[in-house]
């Protein structure tokens, strides 16, 4: 059984989801390409695919001591089990359009899931535990994605430029109703089979356009043909992140993410209610009584600065923060004992105390242990947010 007076090396999981690029993690990483997509490195203790630490998954080894592993104030917060799940983004294609529900909304779907008796593997069921699913992906490159409403006015322009007489109702709509009734009432109409033949009429003036606004739309429709998402999608704000920037995303936001490769770190949840761009389950009644129709530009969070060459991002997610250090050789950081934190090596070499991770590699670091993180290249450093460690 390993010991938590030190850092764990983890083996971890590349999930080959078909959206994800065939080369972007070997790239960035030194390894040979599988041939497959690689769309995702999961790092975490999350029960559907957990790392291991000493050959042991690292939820059960968080269970054997709670205390230890994760200090007790995050397990007073939290409960036993660590509170994010950091991960590697490789977008090739259009993830699902997707929200996420709230703590209250979590605990309620999960319940009524259970009490009609859906197995958690089944592909229709929609709650897979009873937590929220706040998460924020910080761009290594160029990374692009769709996130929140934006201002149905504004909308309105947008879809008049399509050159649609069809699309006038919905136009109107949105020009002239308040701003949340006007999304909920077009955005469930996109997404209704009834719009079929005015979806198609969309998709082919997308493909046919050259307008530079509507480009990453005709993207999408080219992407995902005959999708419901693919119109559902002009009503989201498009946004682009240069590498370094950072995009949070809370309960009830619709977003999609379209390329580019990130470290996204989240409430360690599954819970995810599909709106479009996918084949799997849509749940269209709990869908529209998650989804927040309140316009909003995406949340962009600014890192802070607390010492050359560190960049520590802070959401509004007590669960997570994420910390990225430019590691120069010279100088070393300390990461004192508190909280529980995954340590990843994204270029470069990254030591802590004996142990060096390399490209792709990564450690949990108990709440027990504290280390030094020294090296050169760049780590990034997942822990508990903004609250008391």
């Amino acid at each position: 059984m390993p010991t938590f007076e030190l850092p764990l090396r983890l083996d971890t999981t590349i999930r080959p989801y078909d959206w994800g690029s065939v080369t972007a993690m070997p790239e960035l990483f030194g390894t040979e390409p599988t041939g497959r997509p690689q769309a995702e490195l999961w790092m975490g203790a999350h029960p559907a695919d957990p790392s291991i630490a000493g050959g042991v998954p690292l939820d059960r080894l968080i269970a054997g001591d709670p205390v230890a592993a994760l200090g007790s104030p995050a397990v007073e917060r939290f409960g036993p089990a660590l509170p994010y799940l950091l991960k590697v983004l490789a977008v090739a294609r259009p993830l699902s359009l997707q929200v996420h529900p709230t703590i209250a909304q979590a605990e309620a779907g999960f319940a009524a899931e259970e009490a009609r008796g859906v197995p958690i593997g089944d592909p229709a069921r929609t709650y897979k535990d009873r937590s929220h699913k706040p998460e924020m992906v910080c761009a290594i490159t160029p990374f692009h994605g769709l996130c929140g409403f934006r201002s149905p006015v504004v909308t309105a322009g947008l879809l008049a430029r399509l050159g649609l007489p069809a699309l006038q109702p919905w136009i109107d709509v949105l020009a002239v109703r308040p701003a949340g009734e006007a999304l909920r009432t077009v955005f469930a109409q996109m997404l209704d089979d009834a719009a079929a033949p005015l979806r198609a009429e969309v998709e082919r003036a997308l493909a046919g356009g050259s307008d530079p606004e509507l480009a990453p739309y005709a993207e999408i429709a080219a992407a995902c043909p005959g999708d419901p998402g693919v119109v559902a999608a002009l009503l989201l704000n498009h946004v682009d992140l240069l590498p370094g920037q950072a995009l949070y995303l809370g309960a009830g936001v619709p977003h999609a993410y379209l390329g580019g490769v990130g470290v996204e770190i989240m409430a360690s949840s599954d819970n995810v209610l599909r709106c479009g761009l996918t084949t799997k389950h849509v749940d269209a009644p709990e869908l529209m009584r998650v989804v927040d129709f309140t316009p909003a530009e995406p949340h962009l969070v600014e890192p802070e600065r607390p010492a050359r060459g560190e960049r520590r991002y802070v959401p509004p997610a007590p669960e997570f923060a994420l910390t990225r250090y430019d590691l120069t050789g010279a100088d070393a950081f300390e990461l004192p004992a508190g909280p529980p934190r995954i340590v990843l090596c994204l270029e470069g070499e990254a030591r802590l105390g004996e142990l060096t991770l390399r490209p792709g590699e990564s450690a949990f670091v108990p709440a027990v242990a504290g280390t030094g993180l020294s090296g050169k290249g760049v780590a990034y450093v997942a822990e508990p947010g903004a609250f008391t460690v």
